[in-house]
């Protein structure tokens, strides 16, 4: 009589691969749906959205917030265009985009201006529709990417939502005469600008690092500036960070792991 185990055995490894192999894939299918249709980690790079967001900031977007788009997808599929079960964003949302000049790139700022708002910046206040923001001085910030210290503010928009901004020592200057509407600001004009009126369906976006963000103030074909936001590129809105890293410590320093986590940070709404 012939052994029939090692066909049995041969049998179960085989249902236990197809079982793995089929785990695997529910997984990837899960994950999937979920980075899509409802959240998505992103992790800050730049200093740019400072003091709000510290580069070592590891946070969840929230994907349904504004509705979906070709955005929603991985790589940006031309599959539909405008968005689906849109949702108006709000002024002062921060902000997942892609970059109107090349969308393979993630940007995050905080939304200033909605469509039919005038935007100007003169001498580092901000004015929507002609009305300054309320700036309240808060104190000193060290900016460890310039390696100096900012004068750190309260600013109100015009909806009472309040966030922290960075700025530098600045003087207000009348805008030039011939400063028509919409003509982007060169990179030493970031604190006295041009207004700017924002067209039907886009956005205009500025960092809480006034004087370090690559934004709407800048043309998207210069200084990696962002220019206007058409609203399909809105990818989300940042919710809340899960994890921060101080960056002293690399990956595979395990031992210095607990002292490079910034415990204050985790599990903190953005606002």
């Amino acid at each position: 009589m012939k052994n029939k185990a090692p066909s049995y055995n041969k049998a179960k490894a085989e249902s236990g691969l197809r079982e793995t192999i089929r785990t695997i894939i529910y997984a990837v299918l899960i994950a999937f749906v979920v980075r899509t249709f409802a959240y998505e980690p992103f992790n800050i790079p730049s200093g740019s959205m400072e003091p709000t967001l510290l580069v070592g900031d590891y946070l969840f977007v929230s994907k349904y917030s504004y509705g979906y788009s070709r955005y929603s997808f991985p790589f940006g599929p031309p599959i539909f265009s405008g968005r689906i079960l849109a949702r108006q964003p709000h002024r002062g949302d921060v902000v997942v985009f892609k970059q109107p000049a090349d969308p393979s790139i993630d940007y995050i700022k905080r939304l200033i201006g909605v469509p039919g708002d005038r935007i100007q910046v003169i001498g580092g206040t901000l004015y929507v529709n002609d009305v300054p923001a309320k700036r309240t001085y808060t104190g000193r910030f060290f900016d460890p990417e310039s390696n100096a210290e900012r004068q750190q503010y309260e600013e109100t928009l015009p909806n009472g939502v309040k966030h922290s901004i960075l700025l530098s020592n600045t003087e207000a200057r009348p805008p030039a005469k011939d400063c028509p509407v919409n003509t982007f600001a060169n990179l030493g004009d970031a604190e006295n600008t041009c207004a700017y009126v924002v067209p039907p369906d886009t956005y205009f976006m500025m960092g809480d690092n006034r004087d370090n963000s690559a934004d709407s103030r800048f043309s998207p074909q210069a200084h990696s500036g962002v220019g206007f936001v058409p609203a399909e590129n809105l990818v989300g809105r940042a919710e809340f960070i899960f994890f921060s890293t101080n960056g002293t410590a690399a990956w595979w320093e395990i031992w210095k792991w607990p002292l490079a986590i910034r415990y204050g940070r985790l599990f903190s709404a953005i606002r």
